[in-house]
Parts: C-alpha cells; sequence; structure tokens
C-alpha cells in the first residue's frame, strides 16, 4: 500500500493505492495543503495510524510553492516510510521521447505511468483539471507530449472577471437547450458546449495525427475534476472516466522505481 497525492493548482488530490488501484480518493484546496488541523500532516499521520501497511508516500506536484510546503510538512512528519516525488528522471514504464523532458508537469508523467500500466499503449489520456492536458502515449514514440488548454474552471472565471456585466457561474453544467435566454444561461450554454466542443477538436486532429503515422486506436482515459462533464458532451466517442488515474500512475512509477 503506498500513500499518494497530487498537488494540483486549485485542489490536492490523496488516497491510497493497494494493487492497483486507490481505494479512496479525496481532495483539499491546495492554498490548506500545510495548514495545521486541515492540511496534509494530520491526514498522513491519520492514514499511517489507521493503516499499518503503508509502506510510503509517493507523490507529483505542478505547484513549486505547494511542493516546499509539502516538502516541509514531510520533513516533520514522522514514520512515513520511503518518500518518492515523481520526476522525469524516474522510470515510468515508457520511454520519454519528449524533446524537453523537463518542462513535462509531474502530473502528466503519472499520467502516463497510468494509462500504461492500466491499458498499455497506445493511449490518449485527457486530464480535465484548471487546464486541460492531453498526454499521448504511442507504441513508437512512448511518452510524446501533447496538448494543454483552458479547463472548464478557467473558462467560467474568464468570462466573468475579464467582463463589467457579466456574473459568476456557478458549478451548474446542466444545460437542457442551445439558446440561451438568459444572461446566465447564455454564459453556461458558451462555456458547457464551447469546451465540449474544444476537446472533440482536440481529440479529433490527435486521432488522425496518430493514425496517419500508422498508429494503432488509442485507449482514450480522461482523470480530473472536470472529467464527468465529458459524458454530457462526448457522448459518441469510446472513453473511460478513470478518477484516480494519476495517483495509479505514481504508485506504478512508484514500484518501478524501488
Amino acid at each position: 500500500m503506498l500513500f499518494c497525492i497530487d498537488v494540483g493548482n486549485t485542489h490536492t488530490h490523496y488516497g491510497v493505492v493497494e494493487k492497483g488501484a486507490a481505494r479512496f480518493l479525496r481532495q483539499i484546496p491546495t492554498r490548506e495543503i500545510d495548514h495545521h488541523t486541515a492540511g496534509m500532516g494530520p491526514l498522513i499521520a491519520q492514514a499511517f495510524t489507521e493503516e499499518p501497511g503503508l509502506e510510503g508516500i509517493a507523490y507529483c506536484s505542478v505547484v513549486p510553492d505547494a511542493t516546499e510546503r509539502l516538502q516541509r510538512v514531510l520533513e516533520r512528519t514522522k514514520s512515513v516510510g520511503s518518500v518518492f516525488p515523481l520526476t522525469y528522471e524516474k522510470k515510468l514504464g515508457v520511454e520519454i521521447s519528449y524533446p524537453r523532458p523537463a518542462e513535462i508537469g509531474q502530473d502528466r508523467l503519472a499520467n502516463a505511468a497510468g494509462a500504461h500500466a492500466l491499458v498499455g499503449s497506445p493511449a490518449i489520456v485527457i486530464d480535465m483539471g484548471t487546464a486541460v492536458t492531453f498526454d499521448i502515449v504511442t507504441r513508437k514514440g512512448g511518452y510524446e507530449g501533447g496538448i494543454i488548454a483552458p479547463g472548464v474552471e478557467v473558462m467560467r472565471r474568464y468570462l466573468h472577471e475579464q467582463t463589467a456585466l457579466l456574473p459568476l457561474l456557478d458549478s451548474n453544467l446542466d444545460v437542457p437547450r442551445a439558446i440561451g435566454q438568459s444572461t446566465l444561461e447564455a454564459m453556461r450554454i458558451g462555456t458547457v458546449i464551447g469546451f465540449g466542443g474544444m476537446i472533440r477538436a482536440l481529440l479529433s486532429a490527435v486521432m488522425a495525427e496518430l493514425a496517419a503515422r500508422g498508429e494503432p486506436p488509442s485507449r482514450i482515459l480522461a482523470t480530473g475534476g472536470s472529467a464527468d462533464l465529458l459524458k454530457k458532451t462526448l457522448r459518441d466517442l469510446p472513453f473511460e472516466v478513470v478518477p484516480d488515474l494519476t495517483l495509479q500512475g505514481l504508485a506504478a512509477a512508484w514500484a518501478l522505481n524501488r
């Protein structure tokens, strides 16, 4: 068993991974990562008290400041076994053909490792967080790179922050029709349907390029906080939502580097 932590821009996800799957998947706001009562310190201590079989901690982070704060938490936390920070220099189970591997976000490395461990290659991972990332793992090139685009939360906030009259959208993503009859409904339609269209266009372009290269059809995996939105907008495309994919990838990489 392994305690895994995925530090994102908005939320930090964590869970205990055992035999290739997370026994639970929870989150806290990243800004509270070192909070003395609600942060990772007490959560880690509780997990290692309740789960005596835990062998260590693996983590990835895309927030440098939060990484430093988490590292200080881990230094203060006793009896946690080995600590494994994922970097591009570690074994992932696939080669990295991306020309600048140091630029790859650690969560994207974990997603590539998780996808390869779960379904093999080729695979396309769509991570629906604050930013949307596509990560491409092929049979010929291993981890090749991908795409970075704004996430649905960024689109939702941007409309409000960059305009004088548009309100802030709530978290409701229900779109019963395509023609809005109020400002809020029009904004929600533009965000949800427009976001789905962006994902579809990006995915189609990636699949066409891989097919032109002779790669077999890729397994498509979706993860991240907004992954369920794809069920509304991409009903006709074959994909699987794997909420704990990043944590699975951390555990898979940890096992390869023991």
